[in-house]
């Protein structure tokens, strides 16, 4: 008879523990728990990339969170009509209020003296993540890029990931689609292969510097080359016609999490 592998008891005890508690809240609450369910299923099919493995990671892995959040993320995605979620965009897709704030992080981020202060707050590290605003609130230790500090109507968040070579993040979801994320690769392309995924498409950053999507889609960031590469994110409120209730979602979440922020970043570095 062949021994277990000491690897299988784990896998086993892994899969326990995801499905145990969830039996537990479906005797507990059976409609609710059916509601959800229904929920996750119209969220979670969204993705273009719908295997087993998404689903799985969709509700036991790393986007419990965007499952849980399902309902009101489904209500934004109503309240935002007649603006269509395209899930991913391009910049002509925004109206010009929205692509003017844009424009202007992006002038800023391809001054030379900004792309100074990246390399070296990078140096020595594998990755770095700088906060110039977060969800609506000013990051005061970066007073050395005052334009990022400006008052803005739509955009809510702006900051730096840096990734040094061969570095990427696993699949995941965002948890609240109240915004959109923009990215913008700035500084010198790495020389090699550096993209983002997101479901089935991939965008390299040699080829398009700018993209925007829906974060709460499955989306993993891969820098194959030996350089650093870094990319501007800008949180941006989604088009709707009642913008004021999305930002106070967007407040809501940043009171939730300004205790817990380091859980969400707990593989980076955060610069002071």
């Amino acid at each position: 008879m062949n021994a277990i592998r000491p690897e299988r008891p784990i896998r086993y005890l892994k899969i326990a523990k995801r499905i145990v508690p969830l039996a537990f809240l479906i005797y507990l609450l059976p409609k609710v728990m059916l509601a959800y369910f229904v929920c996750g299923i119209l969220d979670v099919r969204r993705n273009s990339d719908r295997s087993l493995e998404t689903l799985n990671r969709y509700f036991f892995g790393n986007g419990v969170l965007t499952w849980l959040l399902s309902p009101i993320n489904l209500l934004l995605d109503v309240v935002s009509i007649p603006f269509r979620n395209w899930g991913i965009y391009q910049l002509d897709d925004l109206p010009e209020d929205y692509r003017n704030e844009i424009a202007e992080v992006m002038e800023v981020a391809d001054q030379a003296a900004f792309i100074e202060l990246l390399e070296r707050q990078m140096e020595n590290r594998k990755r770095l993540m700088l906060f110039f605003k977060w969800y609506g609130v000013n990051n005061p230790s970066f007073t050395s890029v005052p334009e990022f500090h400006r008052p803005t109507k739509f955009i809510r968040t702006i900051g730096v990931s840096a990734f040094n070579g061969r570095q990427s993040t696993s699949r995941h979801f965002g948890p609240l689609r109240a915004t959109l994320r923009v990215l913008y690769n700035v500084g010198p392309t790495p020389q090699g292969d550096s993209y983002i995924e997101v479901g089935r498409h991939v965008n390299h950053w040699r080829d398009q510097r700018l993209f925007i999507f829906d974060d709460t889609l499955q989306h993993q960031s891969v820098n194959e080359a030996e350089g650093i590469r870094y990319c501007m994110f800008i949180d941006i409120l989604r088009p709707s016609k009642a913008p004021w209730l999305l930002s106070l979602f967007v407040s809501s979440v940043r009171i939730c999490l300004s205790r817990s922020r380091a859980v969400f970043y707990k593989n980076w570095d955060i610069a002071k």
